[in-house]
This record gives C-alpha cells, sequence and structure tokens, in this order.
C-alpha cells in the first residue's frame, strides 16, 4: 500500500481520485499489484515515421516527455521530423525502407542520446521480436510486448498452438509450416476446399492464396512461398481450412507487467481489399452480444495465457452462418485503427502503452474492466493517394491544394496532409486517417460522408470518391458486411471524376502569365474587349419554328432528300459554325461563341438547309487548342437549334483524323454523332478514292444519317487543256456514288477553283444525268468569284449552295450570304432567308471576330487573291498553313511556301487536294522551302531526304490507292 501511495502522485491522480482507486484496489477488483516501482520514462524515441510518429509524439507532449525522431535521406522534410523535439537521421546511404529497418543504428541512436524508451509504432519494426530484444539487451524500454510473447504471437504456427492450449478455438489447419505441396493436398484430402496458404513469419495479406480447385493448389502453394519469402525473408507457410463469407473482427487487448489484461472490445475489419483493410469500424455493427461476449473473453484468456503486456490486438473470422467465430492470429503491436477504439471508449491507447511499459499497472491507470464502457460508434477511413480507377495505383507528386473536412466528431490523423507536401513513391500512400465518431452507425457515416466530400486535394490522385461510395451503400449503412463486400460491389468503382475547375484555371492562367501563349500566334494583333451583342429574337419559351429536321426525324433520309429536291428556291446552308472560321481564323472559335447566337439561328433563320458546324478539322483543335469536348460541343448546340438539320465533313475512312482507321470504329464513330444530334454526314475522300468513300457512306448510313457523298473538285472542267480531272471524271466518280447509295451527291471545292462556267457546266452536266437527285455544291472564295460561281450553280439546278454570313464570308472563307440572299430575293430561287436576319446575325459576329484578332487571316491577307488558281491552296488549310508557317520560322516567307506549294502538288502527281492530303502537301512544301529545296532537288535526293511523316506515310498507301498516278504524272523515285 506504501508503494501504491507513492505512486499516485506521479500518475497525476489527485487526493480524492487516489483514495477512490485505493478503495477498489483493496476489494473491488481482483487485480494484481504486485510489481516494481514504475520508472519515469523522461525521453522516447519513435522508430517510425508518418502518421503514426507524430500520434506518439503528440501523446509524449501530454505527459510531459521529450520525443525524439529519426528520419531517411529521403523524409528529410518530412512532418514528423518537425514534431519532434530531437530528429536523427538513419540509414544513410540504404534504401527507402531498409533505412527503418536499420536495428543496431536506431538503438545506437538511442543510446547516444539518452533515450528512456523506443516506440516501434505499427509496421516496420513493430513486430520484430530481433528489435524488441536488442532493446531489452541495451537497456531501452520496448513499448510493447516483452521480445519473448512478440515472437510466439509472430509466428503464427506458435499462436495458433498458444491458441489452442487456452482454449480458443482455431481453423482447422496444419499444426506447424508446410515445406510442399504434396502436405498441402493432404490436408485438402482430409478437410476438403477451399483453403487458404498464410505466411508463418508475417502479415498484411502477402503470402496468403486461396484455393478451390485441387489442380490450382500446386501452383499457389508456389506462389505464397515466393511472396512470403519477399516479403518476410521466410517463404514457411501454413494451410487451414478457408471460411467462405466471414466477418473480419478484432479485439484490441491491453495487459500491464503484473498479469493484469483487459479488453476495449471489438473492431469490424470486413471492409478490405486483397485482405488490406480499408474502412473499420467500432463496435462491430450488428453484432451478436452473446458472441460479442465470448469473442472479448476469449481475447483475454488467451493474453493471459501467453503472459501478454501492452497493446495488441486478437483477431477472428466470424462465420455467421454457422454462428461461430475462429481466431486467426494476434497482432502484437499497436494497429493503425485504434483510433476507433479510443473514440468509443475514451482511452488514450498510447498513453496506456507508455504508461504500462513504465510499470504502472492497469488499476493503477483506472483501466479496469468494469471502467471500460463504449459509447456511441466510431468509423475510420484510410484517406490514400491511390487512385482507385487503376487497382489503387499509387500516386505521388506535390500536393498544390489541401482543405480538410472538419468540425464535430470528426478526428484528423495525418503526417503529410498540406499544401505543398511531397508524396513520395518510396513509403505507404496512406494520407491521413479520418475518424468521425457518432451515436450509431449511420449517424458516424452520415459525419464521415460530409467530412469527405469537404476535402479538396489537388496535385495527386485520392481514394475519397471510392470511400464515399463506400459510405453511401445501402450494404454498407445497414452495418453488416463481410470480407467480400468490396468484390461483389464494381459500383463502388463507378467513380465520378474530380473537376478540379479552379486549380486547373489558375494552372492555366500562370502558365500564360510566364510562358506566353500555348499556342504560336501568327499576329502581333491583340482580342478586342468587346462582347457580342446577340440580336433580338422570340424568347421566354417560345418554340423554334419548324425546319427540313422535321422531315427527317419522321419520314427517314429519303423523304428528307425527297423533300430538298422537290423544294422551290436556292437552299442555303451556313458554314459559319465551321469551315468559315476554319477558312479565316484558324478554327479557333470557342463553343461558347457559338451557343451564344444559336438560338437567334433557330429562330431567326429556321429556313436553311443545314449548319456545318463539326467534323474536319473542328474536332481535333477543339481539343489540341481550345481544349474542349467536341462531342460536347455537338450536343450543346443541338440542345439550343432542335430545328435546323446539322451537317458535319466525315474524310470517309479517315473519319474526322489523318489516317485510316478500321470499319468498326468509322461504324461507331458514326453511330456516336447521330445520336448526340448529327443529321447529314458530308463524306469524302482526299484523293475520291471509291473504297475509302463507300466505308464512310456505309457507315453513316446505318446510323441513320443523310448521306451526303462528295466530289471532291480540283483543276477546271472549263478548260479543255486540262485533262486530268475532266468532265468526264466527275460523272464517272458521280455515277459510282449513286450506285453506292448517297441520298445527296455533293461537289466539294476546298480551294476555290470552281469558275462561275465551270460550275455551270459540271452542275448541268449532273443534273442531266440524275434529275432525281439532290445537288449541293461548296466552294471557297478565295479569288473573289465565289456568289457568281455559287449564283451559276443555282441556276444550272444545284438544289443547294453553300454560304457564310457576311461578316465571316469572302477570301478563304465561303460566298456571303447576304449577296446570295439579295441577288435571289423575289425570283424561282428565293432563299427565304430575311436580308434582315442576315444582318443582324452579321453584326454579331462582326464583333465576335474581334475576340480572334490573334489568328485573323486578313492581317496578312486583305482581299481576295487569284493566284489560287495557280497554287491551288483549299481555303481551310489557307490560314491554317500560314500559322504553322510562322511557327516554323517561315512567317516571312510564306509567299515562297504558296509558290513551293503548287510545285508540290505536281512532284505528287497533281492530288486532289483537301484534308489529309492538302496536309501532305503543305508539310513538303514547308519542308521544301527550310531546307531551300527546288522541285529538281528533291527528284535528284529523293533517296536520302528525311521527308515529313505525312509524305512518308501518303506514298505508302495510308491515305488510298495513288501510286499510279505519281507513277504517271511524276519522275520522282520515291
Amino acid at each position: 500500500m506504501k508503494l501504491l501511495l507513492q505512486t499516485i502522485p506521479r500518475l497525476g491522480l489527485g487526493t480524492s481520485l487516489g483514495s477512490r482507486f485505493l478503495g477498489r484496489c483493496k476489494g473491488s477488483y481482483r487485480y494484481s499489484t504486485d510489481i516494481k516501482p514504475p520508472k519515469a520514462i523522461k525521453k522516447l524515441l519513435v522508430a517510425n515515421r508518418g502518421e503514426i510518429a507524430i500520434r506518439v509524439f503528440r501523446a509524449c507532449t501530454e505527459l510531459g516527455i521529450r520525443t525524439v525522431a529519426i528520419f531517411s535521406e529521403q523524409d528529410v522534410n518530412q512532418m514528423h521530423r518537425q514534431k519532434a523535439d530531437e530528429a536523427y537521421m538513419v540509414g544513410k546511404g540504404l534504401p527507402p525502407v531498409a533505412a527503418y529497418l536499420n536495428i543496431p543504428e536506431i538503438v545506437q541512436i538511442a543510446l547516444e542520446n539518452g533515450v528512456d524508451a523506443i516506440h516501434p509504432g505499427y509496421g516496420f519494426l513493430s513486430e520484430r521480436a530481433d528489435f524488441a530484444a536488442e532493446c531489452e539487451a541495451a537497456g531501452v524500454v520496448f513499448i510493447g510486448p516483452p521480445s519473448d510473447v512478440v515472437r510466439r504471437m509472430g509466428d503464427k504456427v506458435v499462436a495458433r498452438e498458444m491458441a489452442i492450449e487456452a482454449g480458443v478455438q482455431v481453423v482447422p489447419g496444419t499444426p506447424g509450416p508446410i515445406s510442399n505441396a504434396r502436405e498441402a493436398r493432404s490436408f485438402c484430402e482430409s478437410y476438403g476446399l477451399p483453403v487458404i496458404f498464410k505466411a508463418a513469419y508475417g502479415g498484411g495479406g502477402r503470402g496468403m492464396r486461396v484455393v478451390r480447385k485441387l489442380e490450382e493448389l500446386e501452383d499457389n502453394f508456389d506462389r505464397a512461398y515466393s511472396e512470403a519469402l519477399s516479403a518476410f525473408g521466410d517463404g514457411s507457410l501454413f494451410i487451414e481450412k478457408f471460411i467462405e463469407r466471414p466477418r473480419h473482427i478484432e479485439v484490441q487487448i491491453l495487459g500491464d507487467k503484473a498479469r493484469n489484461v483487459i479488453h476495449l472490445y471489438e473492431r469490424d475489419c470486413s471492409v478490405q481489399r486483397r485482405h488490406q483493410k480499408v474502412v473499420e469500424i467500432a463496435p462491430a455493427p450488428n453484432l451478436d452480444p452473446k458472441i460479442r461476449s465470448h469473442l472479448c473473453a476469449d481475447a483475454v484468456r488467451l493474453a493471459k495465457h501467453v503472459n501478454y503486456e501492452n497493446a495488441g490486438t486478437v483477431e477472428f473470422l466470424l462465420d455467421e452462418h454457422a454462428n461461430n467465430y475462429y481466431f486467426i492470429e494476434v497482432n502484437a503491436r499497436l494497429q493503425v485503427e485504434h483510433t476507433v477504439t479510443e473514440e468509443i471508449t475514451g482511452v488514450d491507447l498510447v498513453q496506456s502503452q507508455i504508461r504500462v511499459a513504465e510499470g504502472s499497472t492497469l488499476p493503477e491507470l483506472e483501466l479496469t474492466q468494469d471502467n471500460i464502457h463504449v459509447t456511441g460508434c466510431a468509423i475510420q477511413c484510410r484517406l490514400t493517394t491511390e487512385d482507385a480507377s487503376k487497382q489503387f495505383q499509387p500516386d505521388t507528386g506535390r500536393i498544390e491544394v489541401f482543405r480538410s473536412g472538419e468540425g464535430m466528431g470528426i478526428r484528423l490523423d495525418s503526417a503529410s496532409a498540406f499544401a505543398g507536401a511531397i508524396i513520395s513513391p518510396y513509403y505507404d500512400s496512406l494520407l491521413c486517417k479520418v475518424i468521425a465518431r457518432a451515436q450509431n452507425h449511420k449517424a458516424a457515416a452520415a459525419k464521415m460522408q460530409r467530412a469527405l466530400k469537404e476535402f479538396r486535394i489537388r496535385g495527386v490522385k485520392t481514394n475519397i470518391n471510392f470511400l464515399l461510395n463506400v459510405l453511401y451503400n445501402e450494404r454498407f449503412l445497414s452495418g453488416t458486411v463481410d470480407t467480400y463486400f468490396i468484390d461483389e460491389h464494381p459500383e463502388l468503382f463507378h467513380l465520378r471524376p474530380t473537376l478540379n475547375r479552379a486549380q486547373k484555371l489558375l494552372y492555366f492562367l500562370g502558365n500564360l502569365s510566364v510562358n506566353g501563349p500555348l499556342t504560336p500566334l501568327g499576329t502581333d494583333v491583340p482580342p478586342a474587349h468587346v462582347d457580342p451583342v446577340v440580336p433580338p429574337y422570340p424568347k421566354y419559351g417560345s418554340v423554334a419554328p419548324d425546319s427540313f429536321r422535321s422531315i427527317l426525324l419522321q419520314h427517314g433520309p429519303e423523304a428528307f432528300a425527297k423533300c430538298i429536291r422537290d423544294h422551290r428556291g436556292l437552299l442555303l446552308m451556313d458554314t459559319t459554325f465551321r469551315d468559315a472560321h476554319q477558312s479565316l481564323l484558324a478554327t479557333r472559335v470557342r463553343t461558347h461563341d457559338l451557343k451564344r447566337i444559336s438560338p437567334f439561328v433557330a429562330h431567326r433563320l429556321s429556313s436553311l438547309f443545314a449548319l456545318e458546324n463539326w467534323g474536319g478539322a473542328t474536332f481535333d483543335v477543339a481539343m489540341r487548342f481550345l481544349h474542349e469536348c467536341p462531342w460536347e460541343r455537338l450536343e450543346e448546340l443541338r440542345q439550343l437549334v432542335p430545328n435546323i438539320p446539322f451537317q458535319m465533313l466525315l474524310r470517309g475512312a479517315n473519319t474526322v483524323g489523318y489516317t485510316n482507321y478500321p470499319d468498326n470504329v468509322v461504324e461507331k464513330f458514326c453511330e456516336l454523332a447521330f445520336s448526340c444530334g448529327m443529321d447529314i454526314f458530308r463524306v469524302f475522300d482526299s484523293l475520291n478514292y471509291l473504297p475509302n468513300l463507300i466505308i464512310g457512306m456505309e457507315a453513316a448510313g446505318k446510323a441513320g444519317g443523310v448521306v451526303e457523298a462528295a466530289i471532291s473538285y480540283t483543276g477546271d472542267v472549263s478548260d479543255p487543256s486540262r485533262t486530268k480531272y475532266n468532265l468526264d471524271y466527275y460523272l464517272d466518280l458521280a455515277d459510282e456514288l449513286v450506285k453506292a447509295g448517297t441520298h445527296i451527291l455533293a461537289i466539294k471545292d476546298m480551294a476555290g477553283l470552281l469558275k462561275p462556267r465551270a460550275a455551270h457546266l459540271l452542275v448541268t452536266a449532273l443534273r442531266d444525268r440524275y434529275p432525281d437527285l439532290p445537288i449541293h455544291v461548296h466552294t471557297h472564295d478565295t479569288a473573289g468569284a465565289g456568289v457568281a460561281a455559287m449564283l451559276a450553280a443555282g441556276r444550272a439546278g444545284a438544289d443547294v449552295v453553300d454560304v457564310a454570313v457576311d461578316s465571316m464570308s469572302g477570301m478563304t472563307s465561303q460566298p456571303s450570304m447576304g449577296a446570295v440572299v439579295a441577288e435571289l430575293e423575289g425570283t424561282d430561287l428565293d432563299t427565304g432567308i430575311s436580308l434582315d436576319a442576315v444582318s443582324g446575325y452579321s453584326a454579331y459576329w462582326e464583333q465576335a471576330r474581334q475576340l480572334y484578332a490573334p489568328f485573323e487571316c486578313t492581317v496578312t491577307m486583305k482581299s481576295g487573291n487569284s493566284d489560287v488558281y495557280i497554287n491551288e491552296i483549299p481555303g481551310g488549310q489557307y490560314t491554317n498553313l500560314q500559322f504553322q508557317s510562322h511557327s516554323l520560322g517561315l512567317g516571312s516567307r510564306f509567299e515562297e511556301v504558296k509558290k513551293a506549294y503548287s510545285q508540290a502538288n505536281q512532284l505528287l502527281g497533281d492530288l486532289i487536294k483537301v484534308t489529309p492530303s492538302s496536309k501532305v502537301v503543305g508539310d513538303l512544301a514547308q519542308f521544301m522551302v527550310q531546307n531551300r529545296l527546288t522541285p529538281e532537288m528533291v527528284e535528284q535526293r529523293a533517296g536520302d531526304l528525311s521527308l515529313p511523316l505525312s509524305v512518308v506515310e501518303f506514298l505508302q498507301g495510308h491515305l488510298g490507292n495513288h501510286m499510279v498516278v505519281i507513277r504517271n504524272h511524276c519522275g520522282v523515285r520515291f
């Protein structure tokens, strides 16, 4: 009793509390106090890192104990080093993990710096009996069980034997490690399948293999042995009966040197993936009180049987179907999930560990079983830097933003959770332990949900969305889950992606401010500070007028084509949403500006044949330069313009790319485009190569769209001296396209080479041959003759011509919409479009165009240019070629590039020039100018030149059949 009176002040107990304590010791409880007097710990070293090191430091600080940290070279800036009173590097020159396993150096640091005790934390050396023994030999207190207990409990075979001796039920298994697969087979023949292999000298899921088929036994034995040998240095395995669909329940125990042992109730750790715990709950929900009582009693019985000291965990598998449970192992250390036990019992386990290691008994600490009560429920989630969508692949990098979820009932245990922290690849990916406490399981889950949703972590991937899916799962909320929970709920992996909008915007603005524009600009003209005014149109719930799209939706493509052919007047297709800005502004117009004017177009320009707004270059430019989703653009525009048909450019077998794709890819692309709102597919091929055209036509038709097969036009059918692409060439190609089932026949004049007289000749010939087939004509106004050519086409029998609104027309764009409307107003070819509506539409784009001044083609091209009849550069390529030349340092030599374009075209056999063949010609032209090559030099040195990849692939046949053309028209031997 005198000893106890001397101890009370050291424990910090008041007189009244001490009196009550002594009263209990005299008669209320049968606890032993027959031990040596406590020896105060004044300085404690944590042989660990990260979150657990900080957890122990905090407990020590509250107890007035000085703290010492160790750190590896890789952890020199880690937070646990900053939280300690002293810190020393360990394992210099060793691998990251090996540094924390260097027992001699750790003990040496402790001895040299007056350390009284070492806490191993969890992981690393926490279950190494040799480490505990070294501490004992050096006279340093080991915060944990004695080395002999660590050794026996760390050996799963011995632990199993101890459990059997203590009368604790175990899973049927081998009495000792097995050495070969034959022994395993013998066990299976006796006890049946399934069985599980387990590493005899380690845990954490490594060395575990479940066998359900006898023929898989040998392979699984070899794998488990290899894993155990690699992880623990010993491949010894034992085998036991595998319990199907168990709950994983563990009981927290605490013992002292006087052989007193108590339990602090149980935790449910059934939510695990590949034997690694993900979410832990205390107490176990919906656990039968009788089972709970027996579990806890068995845990205490086993601990007393082995003379257990300090904190530990006894783990069981609960077979609820058989209403039975089985001992599996003892973890002779503090567990990661000790926090939930602390929250429901109010017991600080780390401080209790230290006091017990000093020599205090549990009764002296008022930790008797009748003092341990459960209040409420606690849940712990392990927030990690892992990507659940990629098999929980660890992520590394710098945390750019960190905001935590906090508030009543939330506890955070962390070490690297702050903005600026570097997450390295060397250690465990645990970022933060989030613990929620409330009155019951559902309330605790609600707090955890709220806390996790408050977290904002940017810079590294986390498993937050996966954890939220777990917490919202009805089965989890019911409180009864087994170890199969994650495997049987694939919906947990349906993860909502984080938007991270603010951080992306800040990064973009910062990068732009420091490094300038991401895209090389061809001009020094800054964008104007204007807000384009949308002209008035009917609003407040008014429905846009019906248009040709209703015919298509109700009656299909054939009826649509017939309606177009029967229509009186010339129909117009507006290219402002695509080809016009591709030709004038390097395809840089954003979805935002298209969406703003869309409702006006739907209401005031409903007589249009269609809007060309998708496909072609707009697809890849949206992704590469505008960082927009072209599919979202299509869907959003369709919502705003429900009445007017949409038309896209489909490059045959190239779809919207620059190489041939498999047929099923083309089909799936068209199917998806149609489902997102596309109606008319203008199918073309850069070489008029029929097989590629037919692939695109069939895919578009199969998807349900209108097939508009296009003849790519080049040359001059009105010039008898140009015989390669003459009238017969185009008529023969038209015959094949009609046979293939096109709904509409298009003439696609990419470079504006279709002169008015040629337009009249070509359209007249096609109309005479196909009187019932709609004809659609497309051109560019590069030379200034576009309006005249479209009027000539209309008068010759074309049903539709392409135009752009006035302020986005002319030059390399399409002819003026207003000019065509005004010219035909009141005639048999009246377009049915109001000139006033065109004027308002044009005013909007006149302002919007100023926003894209850095990409404006008119800085260098002040007017139409008739040299297009010489160089034949497509209008849609002209401005892009300018910007490419600028980025290659050829901006001042663009006239040379244009001349070389014509020469490159002839070298390649006088191609039809449309994407992607036009890109091939352009790349070769720039290559020639860059390297100061004449056509003759290319011919002479062709075999030695490192030609652009696009040219090489073209010559290899990637774009279709062209080799005969080259051999007939080019002397170059590529």
